[in-house]
């Protein structure tokens, strides 16, 4: 599995905050107050942050040989599936929740301080998700084996007799 890239983070990322600041647009045009986030969305986003940590956790100690218990590969699997959608997830939602705020702020009246509250914790939750699902990415992977080696590599052919 490949991992996840950072163009794919930043162009989803880009396509969220377009989309939030195109929501709170259609919503003003029609005359209806602005979307505004829960407060409780930051929080699920923090605690699927620490599941997904949790989850990688006990792969990485695996991985390390800091652990007796072998884990098996289809939970590394499905911890490094997790952590990359938790990734995919946090870019969209910090793109949609910088739309947004971005839209609030470009507004000539000033926006209630609740509802920037709202769009930078939502920010900078969503923040905190990518890092955590990044780190619990690499806690997925398996170290190099000296073995190993690359179909393009110079040194394959020489194996043989």
């Amino acid at each position: 599995m490949k991992r996840t890239s950072p163009l794919v983070l930043m162009l989803l990322a880009l396509a969220g905050g377009g989309i939030g600041y195109l929501v709170d647009h259609l919503l003003t045009a029609a005359g209806r107050a602005t979307f505004a986030p829960s407060g409780l969305l930051p929080v699920l986003l923090l605690l699927l942050s620490a599941a997904v940590l949790a989850l990688a956790w006990p792969v990485r100690r695996s991985v390390r040989g800091r652990s007796r218990a072998r884990i098996d590969p289809f939970r590394a699997m499905r911890a490094a599936t997790l952590a990359r959608a938790s990734s995919l997830l946090g870019a969209i939602m910090t793109g949609f929740g910088a739309g947004l705020l971005g839209f609030l702020l470009s507004r000539p009246v000033g926006p209630q301080v609740g509802s920037i509250v709202a769009m930078a914790a939502l920010v900078v939750s969503s923040l905190v998700l990518v890092t955590a699902a990044l780190v619990a990415e690499q806690f997925c992977t398996l170290p190099k084996d000296p073995d190993d080696r690359q179909p393009d590599d110079p040194a394959a052919g020489t194996d043989r007799i």
